[in-house]
């Protein structure tokens, strides 16, 4: 089983590459790479990149033979998105709901654990030891 690689897409600050394994056709990939760009493609998201991976399982017995794996980086944070399932289509539907949950739970994650930090003392911070 060899790899190929269908390039990178720049779409504004986004450069997501997505790589094929196994019997992948140029509709399954294409319907895939057109799911994951409307996942990224939200205003205001940080700079894209990373790689998604898509295999088709080689052994028609397998119940869910598609899957996926994608690694993005969204500025600092990695989003990590694994997805199986029994169809092409399917599986970039799956992939892009999971990608944008993730997404949305990593920058919520990051918005609030800055505004809930406490400025020390010497940032203006309260000295009595007590929060807001």
């Amino acid at each position: 089983m060899t790899a190929k690689d269908t390039g990178t897409h720049d779409i504004t600050s986004i450069a997501v590459q997505v790589r094929a394994e196994g019997d992948v056709d140029e509709d399954a990939l294409s319907y895939v790479r057109n799911k994951v760009d409307a996942a990224l493609s939200r205003p205001g998201l940080p700079e894209v990149t990373g790689v998604v991976r898509i295999a088709r399982a080689a052994a028609h017995h397998v119940e869910r033979p598609w899957s996926a794996r994608a690694e993005i980086h969204v500025g600092s944070m990695l989003v990590v998105v694994h997805a199986e399932e029994a169809s092409a289509g399917e599986l970039a539907d799956r992939l892009q709901d999971r990608l944008r949950g993730q997404i949305e739970t990593a920058l919520h994650r990051k918005d609030a654990a800055r505004r809930t930090a406490t400025p020390p003392p010497w940032r203006g911070g309260r000295t009595d030891g007590k929060r807001h």
